[in-house]
């Protein structure tokens, strides 16, 4: 079947892999880009120009922790000047109201600020990062009086689910405009440390009740986004809008991926936008060609009516589950492999002294 290619809606721009916090759930390669391996301001800013040509309407910056580049500034505005619509992920801790503004007044448009924890003890304990809390809370009310919109961003696993409620309270405190309550996806650290992080589904239940609860409470006031463990579902969700459709990322060396943990799938090969142009890589690229539409898809995606609507699901599941990144995401119930990740979310989501290692660098 000929693919239908268009321009990707967004761009992942991973500016770096360094971080301050230590999460063990982080989606980064265990293997992190060192600062020495980093692409260049002038890099960066040629990147944006490529990705303005190429059709990207969006682009994410993100890290590890973007602000600890001391050019963010200068990319932020050559994003605006290039009319890209500029977003800022961030843990929040290195942001100052001087350094807010810089951002504000370089055309940043939206911050998802990420929380580990709806208080200081638990939000300390899974960032490696004492007093990281209380400085995600005043960053927030600085986002507040500059009035740029926020989303929150809330990883929920088996130390912090039982916050859920509290969390959404705290969306509501912090005057955000949508959270996103997001259960760990088992990929990079989290797939390292999942015997200790994945919650029980007694857990994930209750968690599913609190948010159907604020969702009929707070409409209209507060979005709330919520991604449930793949591991506790019956049907795969379209990763990324599907491979290689609607997104690409650039990690801090400068490989083009069609997901943040493509690198995670073995034989893969990987091209770096410093030797080809960022339009050849998204159209003809080996990695992006390699699960795009349905034509790689095994039975029994190949004859579902879904396979225009998940795509197949999850390559980098896929293949951390069974070894196979062209197998059918084992999230779906009608995978040969589906009652595998069953037992894997039975028997590692049981109480145990198993503790995570935190994120190193």
């Amino acid at each position: 079947m000929t693919v239908s290619i268009e321009p990707p809606l967004a761009m992942l721009a991973e500016i770096t892999h360094r971080c301050p916090l230590r999460c063990p759930y982080c989606s980064n390669p265990l293997e992190l880009s060192k600062r020495s391996h980093e692409l260049s301001t002038k890099v960066w800013l040629n990147i944006l120009d490529e990705a303005s040509e190429l059709g990207i309407l969006q682009v994410h910056f993100s890290g590890g922790e973007p602000t600890v580049r001391d050019d963010l500034t200068m990319l932020i505005k050559h994003a605006e000047k290039k009319g890209l619509y500029s977003n800022l992920i961030t843990s929040g801790v290195l942001i100052d109201k001087s350094k807010l503004s810089s951002f504000v007044d370089s055309g940043l448009q939206h911050i998802q600020l990420s929380i580990q924890g709806a208080d200081s003890k638990v939000g300390d304990y899974i960032g490696g990062f004492p007093g990281g809390h209380q400085k995600k809370l005043e960053v927030a009310q600085l986002i507040h009086d500059v009035d740029l919109p926020l989303t929150l961003n809330a990883v929920v696993h088996r130390h912090n689910i039982g916050q859920i409620k509290k969390i959404i309270s705290l969306a509501e405190k912090l005057h955000a405009q949508r959270l996103e309550v997001a259960n760990v996806q088992y990929y990079g650290w989290g797939f390292f440390n999942r015997k200790s992080l994945l919650p029980n589904r007694e857990q994930l239940m209750e968690a599913t009740e609190e948010v159907n609860k604020a969702r009929d409470r707070l409409k209209g006031r507060l979005v709330i986004d919520y991604v449930v463990p793949d591991y506790y579902a019956r049907r795969p969700k379209a990763c990324m809008g599907g491979w290689g459709r609607r997104f690409l990322n650039i990690n801090p060396a400068g490989y083009v991926l069609p997901c943040h943990a493509a690198e995670t799938i073995p034989g893969l090969r990987f091209e770096r936008v410093t030797d080809k142009p960022l339009s050849e890589i998204w159209y003809h690229g080996s990695a992006f060609e390699a699960f795009r539409g349905t034509d790689w898809m095994p039975a029994p995606c190949s004859t579902c009516d879904r396979k225009e609507i998940d795509w197949g699901g999850c390559r980098c599941q896929a293949a951390a589950i069974t070894g196979r990144p062209d197998a059918t995401d084992p999230a779906c119930e009608l995978s040969p492999d589906h009652g595998s990740m069953n037992s894997i979310a039975q028997n590692e989501s049981k109480p145990s002294q198993e503790q995570f290692q935190y994120r190193r660098m």
